[in-house]
C-alpha cells in the first residue's frame, strides 16, 4: 500500500526523458537527486570546457530539486565526479560565480572525487545531491 513517505520519482518535463532511471526520487521530505552531467534537452553534452558543463550539470541538478519544491537552500549534500581535477581547479573561481549565479551564498556539505570517465564520453563533470525540503513547499509527484 502506498503512503505519503513511500519514494517517488522526480523527473521535470525541462530534463531529457529519463530511461531506467529518475533524476531524483523524493522520500519523505528527502530528495535524493540522481546524477547529472551536462545533458541538454536534446540529450546532448553541453560544449565549451568544464564551465559550462558545471553551469549546466548543475542547473539540471537544481531543476530536479524545484520539481520538489525545493531551493538551494534545501541542498546538504553535493558530491562532484570529475574526469579532470586540475583543469576544474584550474577554473574554480569561474565555477565558484556559476554556483553563486544559480544558488547563490548557500554552500551544503561537498566532495569531488576524480574518476576515468563518465556515462557519456565527452562529459566532464557529474553531479549527485541530497536536499530535505520543509512540509510548507514540499510538492509531492503523483505517481502513475
Amino acid at each position: 500500500m502506498a503512503t505519503n513517505s513511500a519514494p517517488v520519482p522526480v523527473n521535470p518535463a525541462s530534463l531529457p526523458k529519463p530511461s531506467g532511471f529518475s533524476h531524483g526520487t523524493l522520500s519523505g521530505n528527502t530528495l535524493y537527486l540522481g546524477g547529472q552531467t551536462a545533458l541538454d534537452k536534446n540529450m546532448k553534452i553541453v560544449p565549451g570546457g568544464i564551465v559550462e558543463q558545471f553551469r549546466q550539470a548543475f542547473g539540471n541538478v537544481l531543476a530536479t530539486l524545484a520539481e520538489a519544491g525545493g531551493i538551494p537552500q534545501d541542498l546538504v549534500s553535493i558530491t562532484i565526479y570529475l574526469t579532470d581535477i586540475p583543469d576544474y581547479q584550474a577554473h574554480g573561481k569561474e565555477i565558484g560565480a556559476v554556483w553563486r549565479e544559480l544558488a547563490g551564498p548557500v554552500y551544503p556539505a561537498m566532495a569531488g572525487i576524480g574518476t576515468t570517465g563518465l556515462w557519456q564520453p565527452e562529459a566532464l563533470i557529474e553531479i549527485v545531491g541530497v536536499a530535505v525540503i520543509p512540509d510548507e513547499r514540499l510538492v509531492r509527484p503523483a505517481t502513475a
